[in-house]
Parts: structure tokens; C-alpha cells; sequence
């Protein structure tokens, strides 16, 4: 049984499949059950920094794109009035629970700059004020992420999870966590409830970008994990379509996939 007992400072990454319908438009139920229990964890004494997804689709739903666009410019045309409307939202539904919301906008370049140091001061600053930090890649000025078809917010939760001194990483995804083969084709796969070592093996349980469950953004996840536990902080991956499901972490449930910490 996995003892979280110890974990007070946590980070906590929301994709974009969790925060919005297929139609692109945001889950309005969904979000307001993470930023309740958000809130909720928050006033049990736990530390929490967001990093969400989301931009590019709200910015589509706006700007009136109806498939997702081909061209970089677009796309960070979209992410610039998405965010605007990400932090809105956030903004007012955390604020029904008197809770405070900051907006972080990150790239990977502030990562080998001195300037990295400032993020942290940051960080600090926010979190001793009881004030959540919701972070997201400027993909304004950095398109790494939009030049790619999955999920680098991991990685980037991962780094987030590195500047916060945290101990420990939560992913929400769109899968229960990390299987022992393909759920979306074997019924009969198994859920690995915990990791304690990041090997080949395990690896290639994530599949490739084009695999069912590569789409999903699993072998990012595998990305995120391995900086995490090298790094000294343990990563769960839970299921966002029911946000509560992080009581249940919290709770000492077997829940999810958890990597542990070298």
C-alpha cells in the first residue's frame, strides 16, 4: 500500500481531453468538481500548484475554428485568447471557495537561464500566501508544444514539479493509469498499481506516438515520471473524468498508477 502520509506540497497537471467536451467547448460539470476539490484539498493543509492545459481548444471554440489548425500561427493566435479565458474561468470558480489563483506562463528555455531562479522566488512567494499557482507553456513565444501532436504539459509538470521543490506529481489523464498491456484492445489488461523502477519493460507498455495508447500521451507521461523520481519526488496517474478520485489518493486508497522516487 502506497503511504501518502508524508506528501504536502503537490502539483497537479490537467490535460485538455479532461477540462473540455469533443466539441472542444469546456466540461463546465468537470471543471467545477477539480477546482472544488482543488479548493478542498488546499484547506486540508496540502500545497497545491496547477498546471493546465486547455488554451488552444478554448481559443478555437472563440475564435471560431472548427478544426484544430495546421499552421503554428494560428495556433498560438488561439492559445493567446484561450488562455485569457482558461484563467477567467479558473479565476471565478476558485474564487466561489475564497481561494486565490496566480497565472504562470513557462517556457523550457527559462529552464537553462539564471533566470530560472526568479520562477522559483516566485513559487515560493505564491504558495507561502496560500495563493495556487496555475501554470501553462507560453506558447506565444515558445511553439515547441504546439509543434507536436501530444501532450508536453507532462514534461513541463514534471519541471514545475522540480522549481517547486514538490513532493509530489499528480497527472490526470483520460486512462486509469498505466496498464500491463492495451486496455482499448485486451479486456483482460491489468492495471500496474506501482512502479518503483522506470525500465525498458516499462517503456514499451507506453506504445508509440501513433499507438492507441501513445494518442493518449502515455509515453510523456513515462517522460514526466522519470524526471520526476530522478529528481526525488514520487508521480501518480489517476483518471480526471472524476476529479475525486483524488480524495481517494489522499485517502490511502489503492488508486491509479504511482511511480516511486529513487
Amino acid at each position: 500500500m502506497y503511504d501518502i502520509s508524508s506528501k504536502k506540497r503537490v502539483v497537479v497537471k490537467v490535460g485538455t481531453s479532461t477540462l473540455t467536451h469533443k466539441t472542444g467547448k469546456v466540461n463546465i460539470r468537470r471543471m467545477e468538481r477539480l477546482v472544488k476539490v482543488l479548493s478542498d484539498l488546499q484547506n486540508s493543509g496540502l500545497e497545491i500548484i496547477l498546471v493546465s492545459s486547455g488554451a488552444v481548444s478554448l481559443g478555437m471554440d472563440k475564435m471560431g475554428c472548427r478544426t484544430k489548425p495546421s499552421d503554428t500561427q494560428t495556433k498560438q493566435a488561439c492559445a493567446a485568447v484561450g488562455q485569457c479565458e482558461l484563467m477567467y474561468l479558473y479565476d471565478k470558480l476558485f474564487g466561489e471557495y475564497n481561494v486565490n489563483v496566480a497565472q504562470i506562463l513557462m517556457t523550457k528555455y527559462i529552464i537553462e537561464t539564471p533566470r530560472k531562479n526568479n520562477v522559483e522566488n516566485t513559487f515560493e512567494k505564491l504558495i507561502d500566501k496560500r495563493i495556487i499557482p496555475i501554470v501553462n507553456e507560453n506558447d506565444t513565444v515558445a511553439i515547441d508544444e504546439l509543434e507536436l501532436e501530444f501532450g508536453e504539459n507532462d514534461t513541463l509538470a514534471a519541471q514545475v514539479g522540480i522549481y517547486c521543490k514538490a513532493d509530489l506529481l499528480v497527472i490526470l489523464s483520460d486512462i486509469d493509469g498505466l496498464f500491463d498491456s492495451d486496455p482499448h484492445t485486451n479486456p483482460d489488461a491489468k492495471l500496474i498499481p506501482i512502479v518503483t523502477e522506470i525500465n525498458d519493460h516499462i517503456r514499451g507498455l507506453a506504445g508509440g506516438a501513433g499507438s492507441a495508447l501513445g494518442s493518449g500521451g502515455m509515453i510523456t507521461k513515462i517522460t514526466a515520471a522519470e524526471i520526476a523520481t530522478l529528481s526525488g519526488f514520487d508521480m501518480a496517474i489517476l483518471n480526471g473524468r472524476n476529479p475525486n478520485t483524488l480524495y481517494d489518493l489522499f485517502d490511502g486508497k489503492q488508486i491509479g498508477t504511482v511511480f516511486i522516487a529513487k
